[in-house]
């Protein structure tokens, strides 16, 4: 296939637009960054809100894990579709179309929760998934090509930040929002930043985002599924957010039954896993492009290598403080991988369908995130934690070796 993207697709943003300023740069990442962290606080926040849903709509834990779950479900079948379409059109104008979107989604949600229709609001939140997937999908194509070589996995690793940080936000707002409006608002409070994010995005993308030229051939969109250097990252991701999931809604539940510790306790303990990666992701892509001067998987090897150990051994720490200190490692390891996956794909092909391989990457990797909890509830049935968690180790141990196998993007 055509070689990988490199500095040179700098030149996709000078023959758009006049050279923008480093100010104006960052700006976008800022807004598009405020974008998705809205729409991820709005992708979680039921889960905040549990008992209430139940409660008021009389439904199990499994539909009301749904309201959830859909969102990631839709992204997955929705994300190739949409990075195609990316790689054919104006990204600027599809992320302003997906936040219209996110508004209907969320005013459609909060009017079927007031009255008690469960088939609806999963159709208002299979809505918001598709949304949410172009504002992922469009912002890291955006970003990728507002910033050159040498800082762009910095500036991804910026924007997928915004994931763990929208994710605290909705959990850690979501339960005073509900008992202030009642819960069917949880679904319109996270349109405000979006909204608020557009504004700050919309000024400074000017001139940002257009297609490259003629739109990419069925040949070249071929070529990036084809690519077996594009699915060795796609495993990768697919592995990385499998662990982030599991970890996330399973940690919990470890520490209450396994251990004993009070609901509230868990909660808290568990809670320090997805926010480490606010500096995590951020922190993949500044040593990527500093430390190991642009090369991508070292960074990869060192996340799988140093979370399989920590995992495996996870059910034999009993103290407080060593859970949590463990807890940050494991989720600072991980979302190392999660932050610069997204840049390493797309540095593998054509500057023409960077788009469809973020997509293709989004699609695996959410993948991973769907499968993930269903794969870890069976087996913590079947066989208990333990055996659960030393599952989640091989899978480590499995990412080490794909990690292995990667080609550095120029050195294929």
């Amino acid at each position: 296939m055509t070689p990988q993207a490199t500095d040179s697709d700098i030149s996709e943003t000078t023959a758009e637009s006049p050279v923008r300023t480093a100010n104006s740069t960052w700006w976008l990442v800022a807004g598009t960054s405020l974008i998705s962290m809205g729409l991820a606080a709005y992708e979680i926040v039921p889960a905040s809100v549990t008992p209430l849903i139940r409660e008021s709509l009389q439904v199990g834990p499994t539909a009301v894990g749904l309201v959830v779950g859909v969102m990631f479900g839709t992204a997955v079948v929705v994300s190739l579709p949409v990075g195609a379409v990316l790689d054919r059109t104006d990204s600027r104008t599809a992320m302003a179309l997906a936040v219209g979107i996110l508004v209907i989604a969320g005013v459609w949600g909060w009017r079927a929760g007031r009255r008690g229709q469960y088939e609806s609001i999963l159709a208002s939140r299979a809505l918001g998934g598709a949304a949410y997937v172009v504002v992922w999908n469009a912002g890291i194509d955006m970003v990728s090509r507002a910033v050159d070589g040498s800082h762009r996995a910095t500036a991804v690793g910026i924007f997928t930040a915004s994931g763990p940080v929208g994710f605290a936000l909705g959990q850690g707002t979501g339960p005073l929002i509900a008992h202030r409006f009642g819960w069917p608002a949880v679904f319109l409070a996270f349109i405000v930043p979006a909204i608020v994010g557009l504004a700050v995005f919309w000024p400074a993308s000017h001139g940002h985002g257009g297609s490259r030229g003629d739109a990419p051939s069925l040949r070249e969109f071929g070529a990036v599924l084809r690519s077996p250097s594009v699915w060795l990252v796609g495993v990768l991701g697919f592995l990385g957010y499998a662990l982030y999931l599991f970890v996330n809604s399973w940690g919990s539940s470890y520490l209450t039954q396994g251990l004993g510790f009070s609901l509230a306790v868990s909660g808290l303990v568990v809670a320090v896993f997805p926010a480490v990666g606010v500096v995590s992701r951020i922190s993949g892509g500044l040593i990527s492009d500093r430390v190991f001067d642009g090369r991508r998987r070292p960074v990869v090897l060192w996340s799988f290598g140093l979370a399989a150990p920590l995992l495996l051994g996870f059910t034999q720490f009993r103290s407080l403080a060593l859970l949590v200190a463990v807890l940050l490692l494991i989720g600072f390891a991980v979302q190392l991988t999660l932050g610069l996956s997204f840049t390493y794909v797309r540095e593998l092909v054509d500057p023409r369908v960077a788009a469809t391989a973020v997509a293709f990457q989004t699609s695996i990797g959410l993948a991973g995130a769907f499968v993930a909890p269903i794969v870890g509830g069976a087996v913590v049935n079947r066989a208990g934690f333990e055996p659960a968690f030393l599952l989640a180790g091989a899978v480590a141990i499995a990412g080490i070796v794909v990690a292995w196998q990667a080609p550095e993007p120029g050195r294929q």
